[in-house]
């Protein structure tokens, strides 16, 4: 059972009843076990979006923590009525939480953002502003030449992350420098299309999202970034071993499990910004 941490009346009556609009941007974080590190990213995004006016919500997966994450949201949503809290009862993945998140969010636009924020908020326009102009996908990649990595990770997550990449462009698809960078925008459209038939439930999830927007022809826009690795993240060896082994299936997973394409969609080739 899934639990809503707050419960949000549906945007037709609320926006009868107060005159406010649906948010433009739903910011979606899937969170386990960050007690440590929410306080902070939550004060940076509530910070950002008021200073620029921004109808946003922000919506905070807690992906079965063992530890205050869930107490921590609640409280702060109390406060601050853009933010919603949804706990699944037990850890099934990174790929889990996010499709969780997607499938609550309201934006016109949906991002999903690491806890940590390695790539800052303030980087939130680089990845809108392609879809503004029309792309369905836009992924900030660490991979661009103008691309600003502040503090790298650990050499033998460096050395993975390049291998894997290496893979992912031999077994699942080419053209893309960097699936992996945890800060990725959304049309409602797309997000409507891609997450719901995820399998990928990982570490690997970002590639069969991004496998199953080019079979459907989506525009996926790289972006330069900024990233600022955090010393707090880790990830367990079998996590990282998963991830490789998610590679071999998710070509079959994805023919297995597919959303029919209807014919209002675009097809527009891939397309790398920077």
């Amino acid at each position: 059972m899934i639990s809503l941490g707050r419960v949000r009346p549906r945007a037709s009556s609320r926006s009868v009843a107060v005159g406010l609009m649906p948010p433009e941007i739903s910011i979606i974080v899937p969170a386990y076990n960050e007690a440590r590190r929410l306080p902070e990213t939550l004060d940076r995004l509530e910070q950002y979006i008021s200073a620029r006016g921004l109808r946003a919500e922000v919506i905070v997966v807690d992906d079965g923590s063992v530890d205050a994450t869930a107490q921590l949201v609640r409280e702060r949503a109390a406060g601050w009525p853009a933010l919603y809290l949804l706990s699944a009862p037990t850890n099934r993945g990174k790929g889990a939480a996010v499709q969780l998140g997607m499938g609550a969010a309201r934006g016109r636009f949906r991002i999903f953002s690491d806890a940590d924020l390695s790539v800052p908020i303030d980087d939130l326009d680089k990845v809108l502003a392609p879809l503004r102009e029309g792309a369905a996908v836009a992924i900030a990649s660490r991979g661009l030449t103008a691309s600003d990595v502040q503090r790298h990770q650990p050499w033998h997550r460096e050395t993975m992350g390049r291998l894997f990449n290496l893979l992912v462009r031999f077994l699942v698809m080419d053209g893309i420098r960097d699936t992996q960078c945890g800060f990725k925008a959304f049309t409602a459209q797309a997000a409507q299309r891609l997450f719901p038939p995820l399998q990928t439930l990982g570490f690997g999830f970002d590639v069969e999202v991004l496998y199953r927007a080019r079979r459907a022809g989506y525009a996926i826009v790289e972006v330069p970034t900024r990233w600022v690795n955090s010393p707090l993240t880790t990830v367990r060896a079998g996590q990282g071993l998963r991830a490789f082994y998610d590679l071999l299936l998710i070509p079959r997973r994805v023919r297995k499990h597919s959303m029919p394409v209807t014919a209002s969609e675009p097809a527009p080739d891939l397309v790398i910004a920077g």
